[in-house]
């Protein structure tokens, strides 16, 4: 597979950062948190490689859904019993949604858990995508998939902290608008944890 220059060495350093992360979780001996209320699920963050600089791809679900209706998303979903592993269910769940399929994907590493306010503890998937794309969203859940500029996400000036009050406290959340998508919640939670990983706040 061959990438530019630039992406070559950020996708590197992404996937030294990941499998550096993971082993501290594996090393690490911290409380166990109880997810006994929480469905495990996975999404894949899905980086495409353009000439012009890597993009990250999203979809945008559709208005009738149960559980984030009309919200920018990652591919993903629940865990299944017959899922190998969190890797297997995002690989599943996006070419269940979009049409790419698990060999058009390379897969950089995991991140750590993301718990969200719905009930979800959500295990991130880094892969990169080999363009060209062959996409076919699922109309029923994908109203529509695009690319984000990966520099724009990187970039913390657009990251933007909001609260709201929410069931009886107040929660915090991060927000990335870009251009018409208004990017947020477990979504930008997750991207801003990402960019975390790539490029460590001093």
């Amino acid at each position: 597979m061959t990438y530019g220059v630039d992406a070559t060495l950020e996708l590197d350093r992404l996937r030294e950062r990941l499998a550096a992360a993971s082993a501290s979780r594996d090393a690490a001996t911290a409380t166990a948190r109880d997810g006994s209320a929480l469905t495990a699920a996975a999404v894949l963050v899905p980086l495409v490689v353009r000439p012009f600089g890597l993009q990250v791809l999203l979809t945008r679900r559709t208005a009738h859904l149960h559980h984030h209706p009309g919200q920018i998303s990652f591919p993903g979903g629940r865990i299944e019993p017959d899922d190998a592993s969190p890797e297997s269910a995002a690989l599943r769940e996006t070419e269940e949604e979009t049409g790419l399929t698990p060999a058009s994907v390379e897969i950089l590493g995991e991140m750590s858990e993301f718990d969200t306010s719905t009930g979800f503890r959500v295990t991130p998937v880094v892969g990169v995508v080999r363009p060209p794309l062959a996409l076919r969203p699922d109309p029923f859940e994908v109203a529509e998939v695009f690319e984000v500029p990966f520099s724009f996400l990187l970039d913390r000036a657009n990251h933007q902290r909001h609260e709201v009050f929410w069931r009886g406290r107040w929660r915090h959340y991060w927000a990335m608008p870009w251009g018409d998508y208004y990017i947020w919640g477990a979504t930008a939670g997750i991207l801003r944890a990402l960019v975390d990983v790539l490029v460590p706040e001093p």
